[in-house]
């Protein structure tokens, strides 16, 4: 099936996304508070979780494995990736705005986090792990790619409780239409 990417990129660029009901019907969602990811000194993370990270059991790469990593955020019990969502996220990602930031241990896939790069925004859809800790590692050695690319914000969408522990923040949506017009105005990369 073909997608038309450039109305599904202007539907994220107007703030919107796409997630399919527990029918698998799919439609566009908006909310009222958005999640960010710090990429300033407001984020952070465990002592322990450095300790993994400074013994370099995991390598990252970008879209080693997409599908990998597509299949891996929608493999729950419950899930809004449905069959439809995953093909327009390969048609994105074949068009250059969807990727996925893997972390490796050895040939095997840890972990990955799925997003859309849109100018200076990186809109996370969904992450998953394989390996204890493969999901929390590409969290930080993605933001850490993010701040060293000058993203303007890493958006996570929705709050939980493994995000606030990286200190997630909620912003209302009048702000969240601020930054993302900065961030259209930015020529952001991730690879």
């Amino acid at each position: 099936m073909q997608y038309d990417v450039a109305a599904i990129i202007q539907g994220y660029s107007q703030g919107y996304f796409l997630m399919a009901d527990e029918n698998n019907h799919l439609g566009w969602y908006g909310s009222r508070d958005r999640t960010l990811i710090p990429l300033d000194n407001r984020f952070h993370f465990p002592k322990s979780l450095r300790r993994v990270i400074n013994q370099e059991r995991f390598s990252v790469a970008v879209n080693r494995d997409f599908k990998a990593v597509v299949d891996g955020c929608a493999d729950r019990d419950s899930t809004w990736i449905s069959e439809e969502l995953k093909d327009i996220y390969f048609a994105l990602n074949e068009s250059g705005w969807a990727y996925s930031f893997e972390t490796w241990q050895g040939d095997e896939l840890a972990g990955g986090i799925l997003g859309i790069v849109i100018g200076g925004a990186f809109i996370g859809e969904s992450m998953f792990f394989n390996i204890s800790e493969g999901s929390k590692v590409a969290m930080v050695k993605l933001v850490e790619r993010l701040r060293q690319r000058q993203f303007v914000f890493f958006d996570a969408q929705m709050m939980n409780p493994h995000l606030e522990r990286f200190g997630a923040f909620s912003i209302d949506d009048e702000e969240y239409q601020i930054l993302l017009e900065k961030a259209l105005q930015s020529n952001c990369s991730l690879i």
